[in-house]
């Protein structure tokens, strides 16, 4: 643990954030700017220096408003650290364990959040392995932003990942026996949805006992079963997320993300026209200022597309969290 006051080169460590298996983040002040950042600094320091820069070199192509952003990586008095975006805000873990349920537009408007974010990554030939809510951070505006990719790999010409990595009440079947790929993060963001709309996993941790359950599909009960207020189709488009047979998931996050949108912004029609959909609950902790959509349906906020996969404009810009107006 590194002491509050410790300086690694201009930066000032301020209070630990919080600390998992692999590493542990520092909300530090760079002393020159006066701007607070995260530092990750990784439990394991007598890696080679090209060894330590791999994740940061991984995670550094990834830019988007749903990824937490790194800047750079250093090493100051023995001393290897990533220097991240600090985002105040909660995790979705905390949230979970706090609320327990998330109310329903609010679980969507997260897992749209969260599929933009691995949907980028994906595209950049990356895969997350360890999806979990734990390593999703939710800004006091409520923007979700996907962080932790020190287990990630490029998805390269094997096909899939070899290395047995992941948080196991998460990892999908296949990763068990060390073959992840891109609709092995899939799972994990059925089971992330999973968890919010019913405030718990659907099973525990399997055990190697429990890996032909897990193939078969008998540990899963389908969320609406726990939770009634969830709608028959969001229900339904879960238990798909998490089909044990990647066959039967969805093999793209965009293909996820175009169902939650399309449950979420139901063409709805009267006397020839779309309705205006109801207004979301206020999701932010801070009142968001709403504005008239642009004809060229750009957010009025952060100026960036909405997206153009949702049956109408949608009701809340999935990259700042703006709510909009049609």
């Amino acid at each position: 643990m590194l002491e509050r006051g410790r300086k690694l080169g201009k930066y000032e460590i301020l209070k630990p954030l919080g600390s998992g298996g692999f590493s542990t983040v520092y909300l530090a002040s760079d002393t020159n700017i006066k701007k607070k950042f995260a530092l990750k600094v990784p439990h394991r320091q007598d890696l080679d220096f090209g060894e330590q820069l791999q994740e940061s070199r991984l995670h550094a192509k990834l830019k988007h408003v749903n990824v937490v952003e790194i800047f750079t990586a250093e090493k100051q008095k023995g001393v290897f650290f990533i220097v991240m975006e600090y985002v105040q805000g909660k995790t979705l873990e905390q949230l979970i364990a706090t609320n327990g349920v998330v109310e329903l537009e609010q679980a969507l408007n997260y897992a749209c959040q969260i599929c933009e974010a691995v949907d980028h990554a994906h595209g950049q030939g990356v895969l997350h392995r360890d999806l979990r809510p734990g390593n999703v951070l939710i800004s006091v505006r409520g923007r979700a932003k996907v962080a932790d990719f020190g287990t990630s790999r490029y998805l390269d010409v094997a096909a899939h990942g070899t290395t047995l990595i992941g948080s196991p009440p998460y990892m999908a079947p296949e990763q068990f026996n060390g073959k992840a790929v891109f609709a092995s993060d899939v799972y994990s963001l059925g089971i992330t949805i999973y968890q919010m709309l019913t405030g718990m996993l659907p099973y525990e941790a399997p055990t190697l006992a429990d890996l032909e359950k897990l193939m078969t599909g008998t540990l899963v009960t389908a969320p609406r079963l726990k939770n009634r207020n969830i709608p028959t189709r969001i229900s339904d488009i879960v238990m798909r997320a998490m089909a044990p047979h990647i066959a039967n998931r969805y093999q793209r996050v965009s293909h996820l993300l175009d169902a939650l949108l399309a449950e979420r912004q139901p063409a709805s029609r009267s006397a020839g026209r779309r309705k205006r959909p109801t207004s979301d609950a206020d999701l932010t902790t801070e009142s968001v200022a709403t504005h008239t959509t642009p004809t060229l349906n750009l957010c009025p906020n952060c100026n960036k597309p909405l997206p153009t996969r949702a049956r109408s404009i949608p009701k809340q810009c999935l990259f700042c969290g703006e709510k909009i107006k049609r």
